[in-house]
């Protein structure tokens, strides 16, 4: 009887040894979501994979800027991906690459909240993600940026980073003209599934390429719409934001209607989007 106690007090002893260094062993190694030095180490033999895989490599390609990314930037900071087209194809990286004055490198960078988990691309990316504006905590927030950068002797200058006013649901990027003032911009496109629709951030070169850009949004959905517009025939771009009603057809049948459109213009002595129809309306961008 007394050695069968003794058996039980030493596997008890043992299962307790073991249960505490399974748990050392989770605290040291951890995962990329909540270990830096794990994420950052399956980044770095990811390129170092990619690197052995390319085939066709140039000067500051997208190789170069993710591993840019990772040895210049705080940890949990990633090069964002294009949402995907098809459900089986291959999404690529949010960057364009193009000359006007320079051999210059756009791309849409995403940094985790220090105090939060690091953030996984793909949770920030598409129409699913839009949602996470409501409550990103669980998985990580995500702040966007779209930043310029310079390509000279194989090395990347940064020139400027802009900040984009949303969490999630990113899908593309592409460079436009605002035939107007003849202003190229670049539209952030976002998936917003909490108005069904989409938003843009549009980033207006109003002083060429190398100073900051000018940040305007505009939005269409199910009952919210905002448009591109010249108001008072300044260098910034203005809008028209619409406001909607909804009447009763039937017990469930709505009926949405466009009621009237507000022009919004940009004061440079108040650096706010303002209205002539009230004083008191005002808008960040």
């Amino acid at each position: 009887m007394k050695l069968y106690k003794l058996f039980i007090v030493v596997s008890l002893f043992g299962l307790i040894a073991l249960i505490s260094c399974t748990s050392k062993k989770g605290e040291v190694g951890g995962d990329a979501a909540t270990s830096s030095a794990k994420d950052e180490q399956l980044r770095t033999y990811n390129l170092e994979i990619q690197k052995e895989q390319a085939k066709n490599r140039f000067e500051c390609d997208t190789i170069s800027l993710k591993e840019f990314i990772l040895n210049n930037y705080d940890k949990g900071t990633y090069l964002v991906q294009f949402d995907r087209t098809y459900t089986l194809n291959v999404p690529k990286e949010a960057v364009v690459y193009f000359r006007d004055g320079g051999n210059f490198v756009l791309a849409v960078i995403a940094k985790s909240k220090p105090s939060e988990r690091n953030i996984e691309t793909q949770n920030v990316v598409g129409y699913e993600s839009s949602y996470i504006n409501l409550d990103s905590t669980k998985l990580g927030t995500a702040f966007f940026w779209l930043t310029l950068f310079e390509c000279k002797d194989r090395q990347f200058e940064k020139l400027w980073e802009s900040e984009v006013p949303i969490h999630g649901g990113f899908n593309r990027i592409s460079i436009k003209n605002w035939a107007a003032k003849n202003i190229k911009y670049v539209e952030l496109n976002y998936e917003d599934g909490i108005i069904s629709g989409h938003r843009n951030y549009n980033f207006f070169m109003v002083d060429g390429w190398r100073k900051p850009p000018h940040l305007m949004e505009t939005y269409n959905g199910i009952a919210l719409k905002r448009t591109l517009a010249n108001i008072n025939n300044d260098k910034f771009p203005d809008y028209y934001e619409f406001l909607f009603s909804k009447s009763t057809l039937q017990d469930s049948l709505y009926s949405i209607r466009i009621l009237d459109s507000i022009p919004f213009y940009w004061s440079v002595k108040r650096q706010l989007y303002i209205s002539d129809r009230n004083p008191r309306w005002f808008r960040k961008y």
